[in-house]
């Protein structure tokens, strides 16, 4: 993905990390989501991205998400060389 351009959960290709921008859906969904990790600007890798589902990493927690949820997550592509570990670390 080109940098600074935002997509959703679903268009993020396997192997990419990306930081949640916002989280658009139903109340109950949204809180849901970010209640196993899914806030914003967390750092989420996607592991597998599959015809009707995907796998991602997040709080090194793999979760796997139905592609109508993955869409409602706006993401925006890391910084180039960016190591999201050592970013959390020294925040």
């Amino acid at each position: 993905m080109p940098k600074g351009r935002m997509k959703t959960l679903a268009q993020t290709p396997a192997g990419s990390v990306v930081t949640i921008s916002r989280l658009e859906s139903h109340p109950d969904t949204c809180n849901r989501l970010r209640e196993i990790g899914f806030c914003e600007n967390a750092t989420i890798r996607c592991v597998t991205n599959g015809s009707s589902q995907m796998i991602c990493e997040v709080c090194n927690t793999r979760v796997g998400l139905n592609y109508t949820t993955a869409n409602a997550i706006f993401v925006l592509p890391q910084d180039a060389g960016k190591d999201p570990e050592n970013r959390e670390r020294t925040e």
